[in-house]
């Protein structure tokens, strides 16, 4: 009976046959991944565009005011397009947005003046928000894990009950109660700093580090305080593992042990609970910014609901939710990397 082997084939059939490439899974995972992401985003931008047009109040009124004539307002309605079907004016803008286009300021619109895009008016505050957003986030991340490794380590020790007395008292103030309080500290009782964060338009906020300190400890404080407890948590669970036990009565080095064996499977969790962070400092920003008078993207939204310029606010809406969703893609790949158990399913 003769045998089929490489470079043969059985009767009839072709004497080679190419063998087939095969994608790697980490591909088809990503691929899955970024277009969940992208149909998440579409659902975002549906309620996000809508919720912005039907809240109360007409946007040409409110901007013109109490004494503009009918005429006026529908001139201003008709360049706003506010005349068109809600859908088409979602279709309209979506379509913007999908190649770049923000729209214009309604505020500006409205009143018939000359605008820059969207796209340029909030490209200044959003570089000034990544500036305060990535000295937190460089901070938080090894402050997070240090602490909450070294409270794990010390369960019930001086040091775990300082550390977690201390996270939970700052986690739970808002950031509103937080920024103040250090205001109080570092500005009225001891004139360090300035209540206000200020950086002149089209200057770089890290020539002004001196501004960005009570943004950057009031952002940093309500995030590390979850930070650290989730990450001790988890760190204290992995300890507890059987494997952990039989390593160190195996004679395998103590801190061999912690940081070869536990902490790096805690690193899985770790980054969850990193990215949570993240997310919620989206949020949270905006509401430091507001509070020092930050020229960022927060205090550009909170200028945008008081001047009632929905286009503003739509656009700011997608970007942070983009950025919500871009960062769950990142960390749910770190995971998958880090825990090899996850990538035999894919």
């Amino acid at each position: 009976m003769a045998v089929v082997g490489a470079g043969t084939a059985p009767a009839g059939g072709p004497l080679w046959v190419k063998p087939r490439r095969t994608r790697h899974p980490l591909v088809g995972f990503l691929v899955r991944r970024t277009a969940a992401g992208l149909v998440t985003l579409l659902f975002a931008s549906f309620f996000i565009f809508f919720a912005t047009q039907v809240l109360p109040g007409n946007v040409a009124e409110v901007v013109l005011g109490k004494n503009a004539t009918p005429e006026a307002i529908a001139q201003a309605e008709s360049r706003l397009h506010l005349d068109r079907p809600l859908l088409s004016r979602y279709a309209t803008w979506l379509g913007g947005v999908a190649t770049g286009d923000l729209g214009d300021s309604a505020v500006d619109v409205a009143q018939g003046s000359p605008s820059a895009p969207i796209s340029e008016q909030i490209g200044a505050p959003l570089v000034n928000s990544g500036v305060l957003a990535g000295l937190v986030i460089v901070l938080l991340v090894p402050l997070s894990i240090g602490l909450g490794v070294l409270a794990a380590l010390r369960v019930g020790k001086p040091i775990d009950h300082v550390t977690s007395l201390t996270s939970l008292v700052i986690g739970a103030f808002p950031e509103f109660v937080l920024g103040t309080l250090l205001t109080f500290v570092f500005f009225s009782q001891l004139e360090w700093l300035r209540p206000v964060a200020l950086v002149p338009p089209g200057d770089s906020p890290l020539n002004h580090l001196d501004a960005l300190v009570l943004p950057v400890l009031t952002a940093l404080g309500v995030t590390l305080a979850a930070g650290v407890r989730q990450v001790r948590a988890g760190m204290i669970e992995v300890l507890r593992q059987d494997y952990v036990a039989i390593a160190a009565i195996n004679g395998v080095p103590r801190q061999r042990v912690l940081w070869r064996y536990a902490l790096h499977n805690s690193l899985a969790p770790t980054v969850q609970v990193t990215a949570q962070n993240i997310q919620y400092l989206l949020g949270g920003i905006i509401v430091v910014e507001s509070l020092f008078a930050y020229p960022g993207v927060g205090t550009y939204l909170v200028n945008a609901v008081n001047l009632r310029d929905v286009g503003a606010v739509a656009a700011v809406a997608m970007i942070l939710a983009a950025l919500y969703i871009a960062i769950n893609l990142v960390a749910d790949v770190i995971v998958v990397f880090l825990v090899p158990k996850l990538r035999t399913g894919l």
